[in-house]
């Protein structure tokens, strides 16, 4: 009896001091907020000559698989801004091309360019001091999705404000002069753009020009005045100084810092474009984005990113092939994939191997389906953490190998791509808000088609049900194990206790 009293007591002090936490350290009242809207594109410019040539209602797309070219696409662009430059990340790191990039946007607001910087807080670790003094000038302004409570321990704010703060903005979106525009998977930093000391990713992106642009300009301005962003005035304090200057200069003597000016002059991405002479594709796209209200709560799961995603998709015929770094197909997912198979559908997914993946618990949430799908004749690929030797620089449509998956895009019937922030699991459905685009492209879904179909030359593993075991077969060296990659003790233990949690929605 006095143990149930305790518990009660102790609840008790827990719910107070929640509640006490919330009020005390409660975000500032979003008052008088000015919520303006996009520029219209300018008349001249670098970017604007393209513009006068686009085919008309047509979308002209480039694929930036390369996270050097992608890097250099942004800044590129970045630095040819005349009106606007409209930028919404997750995630922003202070590495070098982080400090790269924010340099570029502020000198852009100094000379005389819009720029509109929307975060979501969760990735913005150490940046406050610089995020304050892009937001004091006076042609910038930036604003931040669900920010956390406290700035110190941002993690302890999860205490007391969990299922707001458990809800992110997943999008990626890059749009300048409301002309050109790169939407993708990749997030500022160094992992992203292929260089660093942390684990790279690979990763895509495109750029797009023409029809779409206005559309995702449009949707940025939902974003902007969504009731789940604040604005960082009130949230970061100015440290005084010039804290991106200063954070810049740290790079200075790093031999990337070369490289990557060296990149910058490299690139004639810009000029091509301006010319006409970029080897763009033409075509139709779609823009699939979540409503900023799920950052708020429920959201009809019709008015979900899954759901336009699957009108716009339509009835899949013949295959469909699918990359994600983060798949935790849940019950439902299961049943949807068999469905296919049982119509005559080819379905194959690539993800991360537990060599390769960045996060062990969503691991689990796949590891516990893999049998079910394998059994529903789902074929599966799972990413080597190190590609064998003769693996090819080139990896086509993913530019070139890394450490770790981050892309998420899909093919259908070798006629159509998709390619943005979405990953196959319950967070992206549910919790996170999302973006891409659906892009009709016979080039780009046969060249991801082509990839399974070669296996991934050396890159991944193929895993196979043999005799009622999981076996990981290199078709390229024809090696069989029937011990996971990257396993051990510890780790299985760890995927078996957290595949008994009840955590999948989480995942």
């Amino acid at each position: 009896m006095w143990l149930l009293k305790a518990l009660a007591v102790l609840l008790i002090v827990a719910a107070l001091a929640i509640v006490l936490a919330r009020i005390v350290f409660a975000l500032p009242v979003v008052e008088d907020r000015v919520d303006d809207v996009a520029i219209s594109p300018p008349k001249d410019g670098p970017l604007a000559d393209r513009a006068a040539r686009n085919t008309p209602g047509r979308t002209g797309i480039k694929p930036l698989g390369n996270g050097a070219d992608a890097f250099a696409a942004r800044i590129l662009l970045a630095n040819s801004a005349v009106s606007s430059i409209d930028a919404q990340y997750y995630i922003w790191h202070g590495d070098l091309t982080g400090s790269l990039l924010l340099d570029a946007l502020r000198r852009a607001a100094d000379r005389g360019v819009r720029v509109r910087l929307l975060l979501d807080d969760n990735g913005t670790s150490g940046l406050d001091a610089e995020i304050a003094q892009l937001n004091a000038h006076e042609n910038a302004e930036v604003r931040l999705y669900n920010p956390f409570n406290l700035r110190c321990f941002k993690i302890l704010s999860f205490g007391f404000d969990f299922f707001r703060l458990n809800r992110r903005m997943h999008n990626k979106s890059f749009t300048v002069d409301g002309l050109a525009t790169i939407v993708g998977g990749r997030n500022i930093g160094d992992e992203y753009f292929g260089t660093g000391h942390t684990p790279l990713f690979v990763d895509l992106d495109v750029l797009a020009v023409g029809k779409i642009v206005p559309e995702v300009a449009a949707d940025f301005d939902r974003y902007w005045a969504s009731p789940s962003v604040h604005l960082a005035g009130a949230i970061v304090q100015a440290s005084g100084g010039d804290p991106i200057s200063d954070r810049l200069t740290r790079w200075h003597n790093d031999p990337r810092f070369y490289k990557y000016q060296a990149i910058l002059k490299a690139s004639d991405i810009i000029a091509s474009l301006a010319s006409g002479t970029l080897d763009l594709e033409w075509t139709d796209a779609v823009l699939v984005s979540d409503d900023p209200v799920k950052g708020q709560g429920a959201v009809p799961r019709e008015d979900l990113l899954t759901g336009q995603l699957t009108r716009a998709v339509g009835t899949i015929e013949r295959r469909i092939d699918g990359v994600t770094p983060y798949f935790v197909p849940c019950t439902a997912g299961v049943k949807a994939f068999a469905t296919l198979e049982a119509r005559g559908v080819e379905v194959r997914m690539l993800t991360n191997s537990l060599e390769a993946t960045d996060v062990l618990p969503v691991h689990a949430g796949y590891a516990k389906r893999r049998k079910a799908m394998l059994a529903s004749g789902v074929g599966l690929y799972e990413l080597r953490r190190q590609a064998t030797p003769d693996t090819p620089d080139d990896l086509g449509i993913f530019g070139s190998s890394g450490a770790s998956l981050h892309a998420k895009t899909f093919a259908v019937d070798g006629a159509r791509i998709f390619i943005g922030s979405f990953n196959f699991d319950p967070r992206s459905i549910q919790l996170n808000t999302e973006m891409g685009l659906l892009i009709d492209s016979e080039t780009l879904a046969n060249r991801l088609h082509a990839a399974f179909d070669d296996g991934f030359s050396g890159l991944a593993w193929q895993v196979e049900a043999q005799n009622g075991e999981l076996a990981w077969i290199d078709p390229t060296a024809g090696t069989v194990t029937t011990e996971e990659p990257g396993s051990s003790t510890f780790r299985n233990l760890a995927l078996t206790v957290i595949g008994w949690l009840p955590v999948e929605w989480l995942l």
